[in-house]
């Protein structure tokens, strides 16, 4: 099993987060993931993904707060 790679946002300026989002989520192959890590929650990135790549990726939640937020983001 391929380890997890982790996208860790955080340090990086806010108008640069969505741009290295992406990259990354375009890096993936189909059937590949990555897990995003946030200090706030991610749900206006999951809406920009529904948006605009409805039924190409999912998300899993798997840490809510109240300082961390992590998210699996795959391509399907």
């Amino acid at each position: 099993m391929q380890d997890l790679k982790q996208l860790d946002i955080r340090p990086h300026p806010p108008a640069r987060r969505h741009e290295l989002i992406f990259e990354t989520y375009y890096a993936l192959a189909p059937g590949e993931a990555f897990e995003l890590v946030n200090d706030h929650d991610p749900k206006p990135m999951y809406y920009q993904f529904e948006a605009e790549h409805t039924g190409r990726f999912t998300w899993e939640p798997t840490e809510q707060g109240p300082e961390v937020w992590k998210v699996r983001i795959g391509r399907t």
